[in-house]
């Protein structure tokens, strides 16, 4: 296609869309202004990009301060092509609703919009500095590659400066000077089965532009002479946890053309640091700091990082500078924390992590940043919110790997990070996955990746390992080169072969299983002692289709796909699966949900009857290897996939898109509080689960067996249970029940010794068993041939509720006390009663949100109290919404009154 035509299709595109590149025509940012002191690291803010279709000049026009930008579009530090698009509202009405985002995908030639490079263009401003002060452009990633400019000069090109992770510093200091400048990058055109870039296989639709940008952004570093980075502590913990050893390097670059002496001098945890180093003309050189007369600083009694419920979670600060002949050249710092990381095999073979001299139960979910990798600091921060909720302990990033902010949140609320490259396309070309064979810059761009993930990554407590492999391990020379690389970059963590049963001669075997399910199977299924069933270490597994609820539902499906989503159950969603894929349609699950709970008469019941079976499935699944903790095949670790999504789909997560959590969240939920009592669907028995190491004493436990009518079957009380930390252990087998109707419920409770709740959990039951094939099983499900009968739940009479709430604001939060009770006169059992919160004129959600329980089942004559934390709201007032599988929706107003800050 010639380039006229091209620059003619893009503006045709983007007008059919909804808007004009000369719409944006009078927006422009400031220049980014960079600070005159040595040692500052400024970040582009904002960009001014367009397409080289259409902004035909050279870099070295387009880098000269004073080029005009009139038709260019401003985004944001850290956008893609898309996501600045997005920001300035190029397409008509919401890309994640229904199949718009086709829309986008407007084929040229090629097949794709987005085939021709992208200019990004910043101006920036220097103050004037001394002849010894350097300007370094430092670039954290790019997809896939790019020419650089500064100033009218070329300075880098796109053949070195490629590949989503590697950071490179290049020296701009003889190109700029004191006052304007400005820089350009042609970004070339991100294709994850071409380049070592981002690709998201059936995770959701590929975004358009297939991310290409500079993703993580760009920096301006000012330093003198002698510049300092990729801190790094190495802690050694004692047995015992009584003394620490910390040992501390940073790398010193000359960047002179003169040898050089440099003074450092800093502290670790408050202990003094100091280093000298020559460094000849361009030098590059790994410094150890001493503490004294010592090598390494010593800490006794250190505050030992712990993850979370089992600790708490301390960081400390290392900082160093380097002076050069008496003045100031540049600074390093970061934070870190103080914990010991093993991982041995147990006899079956799997991995098992051991934290501080604690073998723990990893308990996660795999991580999706937004699909177009829109950098959202409030969003993650409420997503680590979530986790915390959740009561999870882990991450798992598959690829799509994060900036510092992410890893630094999981420092601070002691989440575990598992992270790892990606599977398929270019990743795994090797195991032919779709991607082209790598050549001899593919293993420079891989291997400048993991030096710069492993310095991003080692001084975070929360990181616990990295997967050199995904789906497959990688092949010899590439498995040498990672673990080579991970050696010299001090890693100091287990390095794993893959997420899959495969070995390296390097890493050694991976201690993992892949085996599915990754679609519908019933809860009975993880108690089994086969392929996902709970033993060993699952790293990435889930029963498959998760529903919103129905507001979600209705946000993201046009009316013609709702009517789709509950009528026709072999009808290919989008939002299930954009490619046609084994995952495209939900039939395992609509199938289940109709043999089980009955047809579904609508959208309304079959989003009710989804929000019961993800329920209870998924807390199933994080319970039954709770159960197994301690088993003679132990469970040692459960990645559920996936803990969230990159856009709003029907598909593996433990909360949506929207932040609005649903019957997936709170099975989870439920199933992973730190003190828990649990039901056994292989035994019958009753087991209670300790997941901090506090013993537990004098603990009592109650288990009623009710028929659907309510009528107690069976009812006993369990006192004096102690339970060490760290441990699960069985209270009571249930015995065989007479004249249980088809569906009969079993209630437990958990209470200390004083009787106050501990944990509350409540279970439908069939007396049908769900029966599976096994033998016909494949690697994503396991047929049904079965199904339990909970249709009888249809018939409960309509039950009647009660609802008092206050809420106090504290600080930027609202907390609203809820007690729910369900009266002696009530006809039924409320089943599944959910509570959502809604303020402001219009009576939106308020989310994020955070519950203490949710999703809840009482008998006539029983209460809870509940609460939950969410943003403050407009004084329009706060609105309590209850609504259950047989009780009408109802709301009652609370009203706010000012808590104490914090």
């Amino acid at each position: 296609m010639q380039i006229a035509t091209r620059a003619a299709l893009v503006a045709a595109i983007v007008m059919s869309l909804g808007a004009s590149p000369a719409a944006m025509a009078g927006t422009t940012y400031a220049d980014t202004r960079v600070a005159a002191d040595a040692a500052t690291v400024t970040p582009i803010a904002h960009w001014q990009i367009q397409d080289t279709a259409k902004a035909q000049e050279d870099g070295a026009a387009i880098s000269t301060s004073g080029f005009a930008t009139k038709e260019w579009f401003p985004t944001t530090g850290r956008a893609t092509v898309m996501a600045g698009l997005l920001e300035n509202h190029v397409f008509k009405g919401d890309v994640f609703y229904s199949d718009n985002l086709r829309a986008v995908q407007v084929p040229d030639a090629s097949g794709n919009l987005f085939v021709t490079p992208w200019w990004y263009r910043a101006g920036f401003t220097l103050a004037k500095a001394p002849a010894s002060r350097h300007t370094l452009l430092r670039t954290h990633g790019i997809i896939a590659s790019a020419d650089v400019w500064v100033n009218g000069q070329h300075v880098a090109d796109h053949a070195d400066v490629a590949g989503a992770y590697p950071v490179r510093d290049i020296d701009v200091t003889r190109w700029v000077r004191a006052g304007a400048n400005a820089l350009a990058l042609k970004i070339y055109p991100g294709d994850p089965r071409m380049s070592l870039s981002i690709g998201w296989v059936d995770w959701n639709p590929t975004p358009p532009d297939n991310n290409m940008g500079p993703w993580r952004g760009v920096d301006l570093i000012q330093t003198g002479p002698v510049a300092l980075s990729a801190p790094r502590v190495l802690t050694t913990l004692s047995d015992d946890l009584k003394q620490a050893t910390l040992a501390v390097k940073v790398t010193a670059t000359n960047l002179d053309a003169v040898a050089r002496d440099a003074t450092l001098a800093g502290t670790v945890a408050g202990k003094p640091l100091q280093a000298s180093v020559h460094l000849a003309p361009g030098e590059v050189k790994v410094v150890s700091l001493t503490s004294g007369a010592a090598p390494a600083a010593t800490l006794d009694n250190p505050k030992v990082w712990w993850p979370i419920g089992m600790g708490d979670h301390p960081l400390y600060d290392m900082a160093v500078t380097a002076s050069v002949d008496g003045a100031l050249s540049d600074r390093a710092a970061t934070t870190f924390g103080v914990r010991r990381v093993e991982s041995t095999l147990t006899k079956q073979g799997y991995r098992q992590f051991i934290i501080n001299g604690k073998p723990l139960l990893i308990r996660g979910g795999g991580w999706a940043p937004d699909m177009f990798l829109r950098d959202d600091p409030a969003r993650m921060e409420a997503e680590f919110s979530y986790v915390v909720n959740l009561g999870i302990n882990t991450i798992r990033s598959e690829g799509k790997l994060e900036n510092d902010r992410f890893y630094d949140l999981a420092d601070q609320n002691g989440i575990l990070v598992l992270a790892g490259w990606e599977c398929c396309d270019k990743w795994e070309a090797a195991a032919k996955t779709g991607g082209q064979p790598w050549n001899d810059a593919d293993l420079r761009v891989a291997q400048a990746s993991m030096a710069s993930e492993a310095r991003l990554l080692r001084n975070h407590p929360s990181v616990i390992g990295f997967f050199i492999g995904s789906d497959h391990a990688p092949p010899p020379a590439l498995s040498k080169m990672y673990t080579d690389t991970l050696r010299a970059e001090d890693w100091s963590l287990p390095v794993i072969s893959a997420a899959v049963d495969e070995k390296t001669a390097e890493a050694g075997p991976s201690g993992m299983k892949m085996a599915g399910p990754y679609d519908w199977i019933p809860p009975s299924y993880w108690y089994a002692d086969k392929l996902g069933g709970a033993f060993g270490f699952d790293s990435e597994v889930s029963a498959g289709a998760v529903i919103p609820r129905l507001e979600d539902v209705q946000r993201m499906l046009s009316p013609q796909e709702q009517e789709a989503l509950w009528k026709y159950p072999d009808a290919r969603q989008y939002h299930a699966s954009a490619d046609w894929s084994t995952f495209a349609v939900l039939t395992p699950f609509d199938t289940a949900l109709a043999k089980r709970y009955g047809a579904p008469t609508g959208l309304a019941d079959y989003v009710a009857k989804a929000q019961l079976d993800n329920y209870d499935n998924v807390r199933a699944q994080f319970e039954a290897f709770n159960a197994r903790m301690g088993a003679a095949n132990p469970a040692t670790g459960v990645i559920y996939w996936m803990l969230n999504n990159a856009w709003p789909s029907l598909h593996w997560h433990l909360y949506d898109y929207y932040l609005n959590p649903a019957g997936a969240y709170y099975g989870a939920k439920k199933a992973n509080e730190p003190v828990h009592i649990q039901y056994a669907y292989d035994s019958r028995s009753v087991v209670v689960v300790n997941h901090t190491l506090q013993e537990q004493h004098a603990l009592q436990a109650t288990i009623k067996v009710r028929n659907l009518d309510g009528s107690v079957r069976f009812e006993k009380k369990v006192q004096g249970i102690d339970l060490a930390g760290n441990h699960t252990q069985p209270v009571l087998d249930l015995p065989e029940v007479a004249d249980l109707s088809t569906v009969y419920f079993v209630e437990l409770e958990l209470a200390a010794a004083d009787g106050k709740s501990v944990s509350r959990n409540v279970y439908w039951l069939s007396t049908r068993a769900d029966k599976l094939d096994w033998a016909k099983s494949n690697w994503y499900l396991t047929p049904v041939t079965q199904y339990g009968d909970f249709t009888p739940l249809a018939s409960l009479p309509k039950a009647t509720r009660e609802v008092r709430a206050s809420t106090v604001r504290e600080g930027h939060e609202e907390v609203t006390t809820v007690t729910l009770s369900v009266p002696s006169s009530s006809a039924a059992a409320a089943l599944q009663e959910h509570l959502s919160i809604r303020h402001g004129a219009r009576g939106e959600l308020a989310l994020p949100v955070r519950w203490s329980d949710n999703d809840i089942t009482l008998w006539p004559g029983e209460s809870i109290v509940l609460t939950a934390r969410y943003p403050a709201g407009s004084a329009a007032g706060t609105v309590v919404e209850v609504a259950g599988w047989n009780a009408p929706v109802e709301q009652f107003t609370t009203g706010v009154t000012q808590g104490s800050k914090h």
